[in-house]
């Protein structure tokens, strides 16, 4: 096993840029109970267990359980990337790249396995293979992001160490989950504000990036 053992990406706003999906989906429904659904709304969900959100939802106002909040915004995010599944820029590249330099990679993400199935069919549709390994989702784990589980599942599958890993995310409880899983962190802002997070790594984008540019995060030149 080479000193990278493993690649472990977030799925919304970090490989793909779904989470405008998820802010109609959460308007809309907001809407429907009255609820004043502010920017601010949306951003404190981005990167949260999915039922964590849903609590945050009924504190809001919106009169539903939490189990029927999941399955109707899901299914509404569902349907739109059933229309089509948008890459966030670099993603794809370096997603290939590190495929075809024969590292392992994990999905690992809040959204639920209907969800991913969705992403990993475009995924082979769209890069002719299924990049992953692995894939751990919202609705196998027992506590999600911003707690460590997520990862530490995905990396016991991988039989990866976890200092010997890279993670890239684009949110607040996502870079806690992966660090405190003890995972190298590559922060990729989108719309949540990373600069204030300890213990990562930020870079700008992924635009550019390269197979050796991820190695040495974990300290290997190849």
């Amino acid at each position: 096993m080479s000193d990278l053992d493993a690649v472990l990406w977030d799925l919304d706003g970090t490989l793909i840029d779904s989470e405008s999906y998820w802010h109609v989906a959460e308007r809309r429904l907001a809407e429907e109970f009255a609820v004043d659904w502010t920017a601010d709304d949306e951003v404190a969900l981005i990167g949260v267990d999915l039922w964590d959100g849903a609590r945050y939802m009924i504190e809001r106002g919106i009169a539903m359980d939490a189990d029927a909040i999941v399955t109707r915004l899901s299914g509404e995010v569902t349907a739109q990337l059933r229309e089509h599944v948008p890459f966030r820029p670099g993603a794809a590249e370096l997603l290939t790249a590190l495929g075809a330099a024969g590292v392992p990679q994990a999905l690992v993400t809040m959204s639920i396995r209907p969800i991913v199935d969705v992403v990993l069919g475009a995924s082979v549709a769209q890069l002719g293979t299924d990049p992953f390994t692995v894939s751990v989702t919202g609705d196998e784990v027992q506590r999600g992001k911003p707690f460590p589980d997520p990862y530490l599942q995905a990396m016991r599958a991988l039989g990866a160490r976890a200092d010997a890993c890279v993670a890239f995310e684009d949110s607040i409880p996502g870079t806690a989950a992966a660090r405190d899983a003890g995972v190298v962190t590559v922060g990729v802002p989108h719309e949540a504000d990373l600069t204030a997070v300890e213990g990562i790594t930020l870079w700008s984008t992924l635009v550019g990036r390269t197979v050796d540019d991820v190695r040495g995060l974990v300290g290997v030149h190849a």
